[in-house]
């Protein structure tokens, strides 16, 4: 039943991050911290990436959210 769950979400695609579009820069940053040991400051310019696509995601769904009618 946890499925079916997943299924009803309104946005279903931001259910799981491997759905969202920004799952390469994701997969990059935690792939960076790998090869240099968790060593964050090598991998900085990977979590901007990260951070500007997911923040790109949320005006998205925002400006969808504010186009949705109340009654539709």
């Amino acid at each position: 039943m946890a499925s079916s769950k997943a299924q009803s979400a309104a946005y279903p695609s931001a259910a799981r991050i491997s759905d969202s579009e920004c799952y390469p820069a994701y997969t990059a940053s935690l792939k960076c911290l790998e090869v240099f040991n968790s060593e964050k400051s090598k991998c900085q310019e990977h979590f901007d990436i990260y951070k500007e696509c997911r923040k790109k995601e949320r005006e998205a769904r925002l400006e969808r959210n504010r186009n949705r009618s109340l009654f539709s």
